[in-house]
């Protein structure tokens, strides 16, 4: 026999359904309302603070202890040193820490322990990567407070998400592909070269962006290096000392004197455009090379 279906008990689940459909859509509406208004809050704060404080002067100008003159130049120049030394070691490590464990390594416990530990090493505080960068490379090998041990400190940083998001790419490239090649008569190197590689650059290159990101606006790390606060002048290799835009601008914020609170608004308007630029960086990247398969 047929079971009878009760339609009233089925309406009443149905419309229950509903509510809560209709009370979570709200609540993500106005959490992502909330969001924006701060952030417009934020911005336009921001902005109106550095009104006629921001202009090519003030790029090409060094710190100085008179407001009207200070400028960022250092700072930003110091800061395009360090991305020159942070993207090539951390990319060149993560991708191939990534091919590595992905392509070569076989599945065992010692494997398992190495994926674990980079899993873990993306959420340690950026603290604890600058006192490893100070004792290591600052004292230990003797680089001092200059652009090398600090690119190296901030690549250790960022290295951790690197790897997550190669291996993450590599994964997403259909087995197929690795099986056509095999058929084909390539080798394993030749197949990672020319088939994997190629096809999972789109997603590596996107999370090394966003990785280098994060490491444009770190300041715990350099801090715990010595990185100087005020520097009037530009590093000429990647042994001398300098300074970086956050920095510069926690420097300005902690000055006694009203305008250069103006100052380091108008220097987080010059970081914040750097970071939309790499980030723009990475969605072109994405949207440019990315390929279906």
């Amino acid at each position: 026999m047929e079971k009878k279906i009760d339609k009233p008990a089925v309406w009443k689940r149905m419309k229950g359904r509903l509510l809560k459909n209709t009370i979570l859509q709200v609540t993500f509406f106005f959490a992502t309302i909330f969001g924006l208004i701060v952030l417009a809050f934020l911005l336009s704060r921001v902005v109106m603070q550095a009104i006629g404080w921001l202009d090519i002067d003030f790029l090409n100008r060094f710190p100085s202890r008179r407001p009207e003159q200070a400028g960022i130049k250092s700072g930003l120049i110091g800061s395009l040193w360090l991305m020159g030394i942070v993207a090539p070691v951390s990319f060149i490590l993560g991708v191939g820490t990534a091919i590595y464990l992905e392509e070569y390594a076989k599945k065992s416990r010692f494997t398992m322990f190495i994926q674990t530990n980079i899993s873990n090493l993306a959420g340690v505080p950026s603290i604890v990567f600058g006192l490893l960068g100070l004792t290591v490379f600052v004292r230990e090998l003797g680089l001092g407070r200059s652009v090398l041990a600090a690119g190296l400190t901030m690549s250790l940083l960022v290295l951790p998400v690197i790897v997550v998001a190669a291996q993450e790419a590599i994964r997403a490239v259909p087995h197929q592909l690795r099986e056509a090649s095999y058929a084909m008569g390539a080798t394993k190197w030749q197949t990672i070269c020319l088939v994997v590689l190629p096809a999972a650059l789109p997603g590596m290159l996107t999370g090394s962006v966003l990785a280098l990101s994060r490491a444009v606006g770190e300041t715990a790390p350099l801090v715990v290096l010595g990185i100087p606060t005020f520097i009037a002048y530009l590093p000429n290799s990647v042994l001398d000392t300098f300074t970086v835009m956050p920095l510069q601008i926690y420097n300005w914020t902690g000055r006694p004197q009203e305008e250069f609170q103006h100052v380091a608004a108008a220097g987080i308007i010059v970081l914040l455009i750097f970071l939309v630029v790499m980030n723009s960086l990475a969605v072109f990247i994405r949207n440019k090379f990315q390929k279906r398969f």
